[in-house]
């Protein structure tokens, strides 16, 4: 058991404060958007764009650039062209997803296997590399999560009719594809901004874990959305404290933590309890 001053002394470190704060602010912007994204069934997104955006980050590698400035608009591109695809084909949305990011990570692979300067980092991209965020990082996160929370609480009301029942906010004069594609795109810049802390193969889980385990216990749609905030800004900050103590890796130990949380939530509640939101 570690102590109390052990504990304070591992707080002082400039680059555990900066994780801690990236994973409070990763966390609560993953679990406000998973929360719309897990009822409009868009979590396989999430996914999907996690793992199609090791080919960003292969192009960022490639023209010399930083990842993260590539994978924006990369994110962005990526959610534009699904959407398209998505309009002008007869295909399920998931298998069109499907088809998008194994391509994509495939090529990624091909190529990052002939970068031989690059191979190291590998397992950073992979599982994220949370000490390592800098202040400029923090600043992003910290922007895109005032943005997010602006831009749903000024369209809260369409937003809600949206999640619960698109046909009856349709019928109502909501503007269905276009809520609908700015939801995705932003989306999309969420997780390619949260990538360097979370990875590529863990980014979904911040997306879906806390809202899944809020709608578990939520019986009333803003407490399932404030939940899911909480539960992921909690969850990342205690798996980082758990990292740091147990010298496990960052974001598989936050995921860990996510699913105990998930699991609590199953065991509390309600039998009865129908959509939970």
């Amino acid at each position: 058991m570690i102590s109390p001053q052990v504990l304070g002394e591992l707080l002082q470190l400039p680059f555990l404060q900066r994780a801690l704060l990236a994973g409070l602010l990763t966390g609560a912007l993953g679990g406000l958007l998973g929360s719309f994204a897990v009822l409009r069934q868009l979590s396989f997104f999430s996914d999907a764009l996690g793992h199609s955006a090791l080919l960003g980050i292969t192009a960022g590698i490639l023209l010399g650039l930083n990842p993260t400035v590539v994978l924006v608009p990369f994110a962005v591109l990526f959610a534009l062209g699904v959407d398209r695809l998505a309009s002008r084909s007869r295909l399920p949305a998931d298998a069109l997803l499907n088809i998008v990011y194994s391509s994509s990570l495939a090529l990624a692979v091909l190529v990052l296997s002939r970068v031989r300067s690059y191979r190291g980092g590998i397992e950073h991209l992979l599982f994220g590399d949370i000490l390592g965020v800098s202040w400029l990082d923090l600043s992003l996160i910290l922007l895109l999560l005032i943005g997010a929370c602006g831009y749903l609480f000024l369209t809260r009301r369409s937003q809600i009719l949206l999640t619960l029942d698109e046909p009856l906010a349709i019928s109502r004069g909501v503007a269905a594809g276009r809520h609908r594609l700015l939801f995705i795109v932003l989306l999309a810049v969420v997780v390619a901004i949260s990538i360097k802390a979370v990875g590529v193969l863990l980014i979904s889980a911040f997306v879906v874990i806390p809202a899944c385990a809020s709608r578990l216990v939520s019986r009333r749609f803003p407490h399932y959305v404030l939940l899911a905030s909480a539960l992921g800004a909690g969850c990342a900050v205690v798996g980082l404290l758990l990292s740091a103590v147990l010298d496990l890796p960052s974001g598989p130990a936050v995921v860990v933590v996510q699913l105990a949380g998930f699991l609590a939530a199953l065991a509390l509640a309600p039998r009865s309890q129908g959509s939970g939101a």
